[in-house]
């Protein structure tokens, strides 16, 4: 399993980005997987030479491409990606994997269950039917930033079921939008505009916890990814991040100097001070102490 001090903690491949120099790549042969919430697998790996023989899986492989050359044979044709390039693996298809130069690779991702993606795939476009790819490597900026922020995010994703709805239906928009016969539309549909204000008004209430899924089904009567795609229409945020910001701002009011920060965090409903830290940091830019001692500078 992962280390979990490991956790988008600068590990691994994101470590390896920053380094940049091909002299300071491992010597050795490594990967670390570990799972993030139910029907989703994160997992990133270093190869210098043959990484693996013809083998096949039962759930989606959606993937970056980091550093080196990244050789596999997949639906009888030879594949090379390079790095920033996504690799899209669809279910029970045989593959292999190499590197397909000197300097060896490194890459990161997702395996995914066709269940939940279905689900999504649904919500989005009304389509019974899974998107194909017919290109394992295409060139997705969008879909290759969406893979970076899941690794980014591991500890929310093992946390929120929100966090995890965000990713899916993120991965979803990502596949229909490289399936060439994908007649998917996402926008022009109707909102249930009553519904959507409940769920606002409920996230708004309960800003010092976590709030699943379940509990937003029940109180919207939408499917967690119709809510999840309607309430970004509606408020341009996904409902993990608006309860997040609403969390959040309940903190930033209450911080002070005297005040200890691993109290607040337990308060508004992290896991600890350096999630709460971690968090804080991402939406506001700098660190709740940094934030105090600017604050009151004033």
């Amino acid at each position: 399993m992962f280390d979990k001090k490991n956790r988008s903690r600068g590990s691994g491949i994101e470590r390896l980005c920053r380094r940049g120099s091909a002299a300071k790549r491992p010597k050795r042969d490594w990967f670390r997987n570990y799972a993030s919430a139910p029907g989703i697998e994160l997992f990133e790996a270093w190869f210098e030479g043959h990484a693996y023989d013809k083998h096949r899986h039962d759930t989606y492989a959606i993937g970056l491409t980091d550093l080196g050359v990244q050789a596999f044979d997949y639906r009888g044709a030879a594949q090379v990606s390079t790095a920033g390039n996504v690799i899209v693996l669809h279910p029970d298809e045989v593959h292999d994997g190499h590197a397909g130069s000197d300097e060896g690779f490194g890459y990161r991702m997702l395996y995914v269950s066709p269940v939940r993606l279905f689900e999504a795939v649904r919500s989005l476009s009304g389509s019974a039917v899974l998107p194909f790819i017919p290109d394992a490597i295409c060139q997705d900026p969008v879909l290759a930033g969406v893979i970076s922020s899941a690794f980014r995010g591991g500890q929310e994703l093992n946390i929120e079921s929100l966090a995890n709805d965000s990713l899916i239906l993120e991965l979803a928009e990502g596949l229909l939008r490289n399936d060439p016969k994908s007649r998917a539309r996402f926008s022009g549909r109707v909102l249930d505009v009553v519904a959507l204000d409940r769920v606002r008004q409920f996230l708004d209430a309960e800003h010092q916890r976590i709030v699943s899924s379940s509990e937003l089904e029940v109180i919207s009567g939408l499917t967690r990814y119709d809510l999840a795609r309607q309430f970004r229409m509606a408020y341009g945020s996904s409902p993990y991040r608006y309860s997040l910001a609403r969390r959040l701002d309940y903190a930033r009011c209450r911080l002070s100097n005297e005040g200890s920060l691993a109290d607040l965090a337990l308060e508004a409903g992290f896991s600890d001070q350096a999630h709460f830290t971690r968090m804080f940091k991402s939406v506001y830019g700098v660190t709740p102490a940094r934030y105090v001692r600017l604050h009151t500078s004033l």
